[in-house]
């Protein structure tokens, strides 16, 4: 039981599933209070152990699944080993045939039965890719390198089907048909686990499609259709919306900011009064804000939602205790000192003639977390919330989503505003099927009205 655990562990953490050494030790140990036989009861004791959040629980149980059902040993289909003492023997001969390449011997390994190269090897593929696709800013590479797997897949394949044939014409069909069709079914799950959607099962994402319309008219014209008149409408209705904002919330922190019941403050008041308590003194609670970190795409038509969230975020930045903001189209420029010395408004036309932003590239996201990922990891916390402001149009360069997936891990909540109609997301260029995967929260951003009610949202 222990080597199957162990061997179980090792398959986990070749496929980038994080076990530790105590949490083996302690699955081991409520192994030993359980039925094994009972598969609910094994399996639920191993998944509590070793599947540590919502994300980690679909990859466990494609590995449980992978490790004990696809892969479950020969011994329960061949209690004498006659089968599988032929099998060895007959993967071997094939073995002697191929080309010596790591990437055949490992797919033998897991016909075999030992699916631990083969996961290796699929992770040295995607670590070679994604290497290869940043210097490239392209994911083609990801692409090609699976095509090689799968090309000694067929490989694979045809050799069996030959053995298999073989073996008919030789008139022993029964003897070993079976185990033909047992290797060519394990070679099958070796091919579903090459092609299968790697991107993590997202349950937790909250996807917002409606809002309130709090304003006809203006607030449900789109941001980039806005004349230069409007703009300026807009301007003043968000100045009026920040001050009755800024007015609800500090009265909400006044009526709950009154603590609990301070006995010694109330004791030493209550002396004036002849002992009296009169004056009721509580304890003060310290305001808990959070922190901002922005990420706003500049390039065309995102700009003007940028723009007016930049313009909300800063002027309700007394709510938060930490707002940091980052421009971009290809490379991130940190614009937080301009609006930290600047009007709001004026900041906003700063960012357009003062940066070192090149309007004239093309939108690169890939790079843009390649970069903030390099430089600028440490601004994320638990406490912050990291808000992207995009319509994630790649212009087909590679999208670097594991390094959205490290952010993620590192911050309290990613949230995505798309000033695209959501029919037009996953569409040509655009990676926001990709990337939602790795956010806590989308949500559609092209009008006043849909602004106001993230805002209120983040701030309330």
């Amino acid at each position: 039981m222990l080597n199957l655990i162990l061997n179980f562990v090792s398959a986990c953490r070749t496929s980038d599933l994080r076990v530790s050494t105590a949490e083996v030790i302690d699955s081991v140990r409520q192994l030993e209070l359980v039925n094994v036989l009972d598969e609910d009861q094994f399996r639920s004791t191993l998944r509590a152990n070793f599947a540590k959040s919502r994300r980690e629980q679909r990859d466990f149980d494609r590995m449980y699944d992978l490790f004990f059902h696809d892969m479950r040993p020969d011994a329960e289909l061949d209690p004498d080993n006659t089968r599988k003492n032929e099998m060895r023997e007959a993967l071997e001969q094939m073995r002697q045939e191929t080309s010596d390449d790591e990437i055949s011997q490992a797919i033998f390994d897991f016909l075999a039965g030992d699916p631990i190269p083969y996961l290796k090897e699929i992770q040295r593929l995607e670590t070679q890719a994604e290497e290869a696709s940043k210097a490239l800013k392209s994911n083609l590479s990801q692409l090609s390198s699976r095509l090689e797997v799968m090309l000694r897949i067929n490989q694979t394949r045809n050799r069996l089907l030959q053995f298999q044939g073989d073996n008919q014409s030789e008139g022993l069909p029964g003897k070993n048909q079976g185990m033909a069709s047992h290797m060519l079914e394990r070679l099958e799950v070796a091919n579903r686990m090459l092609t299968q959607d790697t991107r993590p099962h997202n349950d937790g994402l909250k996807q917002i499609n409606t809002y309130d319309k709090q304003y006809s008219g203006l607030g449900e014209r789109p941001f980039s259709n806005l004349t230069e008149i409007e703009i300026e409408q807009m301007r003043t209705v968000i100045d009026q919306l920040v001050r009755k904002m800024k007015d609800i919330m500090s009265r909400r922190y006044a009526s709950r900011n009154k603590g609990k019941l301070d006995v010694k403050k109330t004791l030493r008041t209550a002396q004036r009064y002849l002992g009296i308590p009169i004056e009721i003194r509580y304890r003060q609670k310290p305001l808990r804000k959070s922190k901002i970190v922005t990420l706003c795409d500049v390039s065309g038509s995102v700009w003007s939602a940028a723009r007016f969230m930049l313009n909300m975020i800063y002027s309700m930045q007394d709510c938060f205790s930490d707002v940091k903001s980052f421009a971009f189209v290809s490379g991130p420029t940190n614009i937080t000192d301009i609006f930290e010395k600047h009007e709001v408004n004026k900041a906003i036309e700063k960012v357009i003639t003062d940066t070192d932003i090149n309007f004239d590239a093309h939108t690169d996201y890939g790079e843009m977390l390649t970069q903030f990922h390099r430089d600028h990891l440490n601004l994320l916390s638990k406490k912050t919330t990291l808000i992207i402001v995009g319509d994630a149009r790649t212009n087909y360069h590679n999208p670097c989503e594991q390094l959205l997936d490290e952010m993620r891990s590192k911050c309290r909540r990613v949230i995505w505003l798309n000033p695209e109609p959501e029919q037009f997301w996953g569409t040509g260029d655009s990676e926001m099927s990709t990337y939602k995967a790795y956010c806590h929260e989308v949500r559609p951003c092209r009008n006043l009205n849909q602004l106001i009610y993230f805002i209120e949202d983040l701030v309330f």
